[in-house]
């Protein structure tokens, strides 16, 4: 004989038995979502295409952000002065790895912990003492140096066939990301002895 139960007996069943899986899954432990700590250098965050190529690159080795990695960008829009608290609010977070740019930001992470892996891309790796030898690293940081004096005398080399005349160059650099460049383009403009 079939028993009738009203629609709020039906639907209180239905609540508590989509409730029980929750409620199982709620106890397993959590999964560990790694995160990116991100400290940019520049007064704005990283212009168009870097941030997406960021992504993309994460993507395509199975890390989405905001599904099973986090990034924590933070960025020097009152100042480089703020770089250090950021850097500390990333040691006090226990992020898994601090991406860096420049010269500067990656010599702040560095002051900041000795521990959290550092992945920097830099104008002078070794000029700017984040490391003592480029085959032997060390420490806690890694990553891809741009170091081309090369190009910075190769530069004015076509400077100087497109304006044979020129005989004063100036050169501009950002000072948040370091000096390297700036010196290496004076450097490559002095006259070889």
């Amino acid at each position: 004989m079939p028993v009738e139960i009203g629609r709020r007996e039906l639907l209180a069943a239905l609540g508590s038995a989509a409730a029980w899986p929750l409620a199982a899954r709620a106890q397993q432990p959590v999964a560990h979502v790694p995160r990116i700590g991100l400290l940019w250098p520049g007064v704005t965050p990283p212009m168009s295409p870097r941030m997406e190529s960021f992504r993309r690159g994460l993507r395509e080795q199975g890390f989405v952000d905001g599904r099973n990695v986090l990034i924590e960008l933070r960025y020097a829009q009152q100042g480089p002065q703020r770089l250090a608290d950021y850097a500390a609010e990333f040691v006090r977070m226990n992020v898994d790895v601090i991406y860096s740019a420049g010269d500067l930001a990656p010599k702040i992470a560095q002051q900041a912990t000795r521990t959290i892996p550092i992945i920097a891309i830099t104008d002078d790796i070794l000029g700017a003492g984040l490391i003592s030898n480029l085959s032997r690293p060390g420490g806690n940081i890694t990553g891809l140096t741009i170091l081309s004096p090369e190009l910075s005398a190769k530069r004015l080399e076509v400077l100087k066939s497109v304006f044979p005349t020129i005989t004063r160059v100036a050169a501009l650099s950002d000072p948040s990301t370091g000096t390297a460049q700036a010196l290496l383009t004076r450097n490559a403009a002095l006259p070889q002895c």
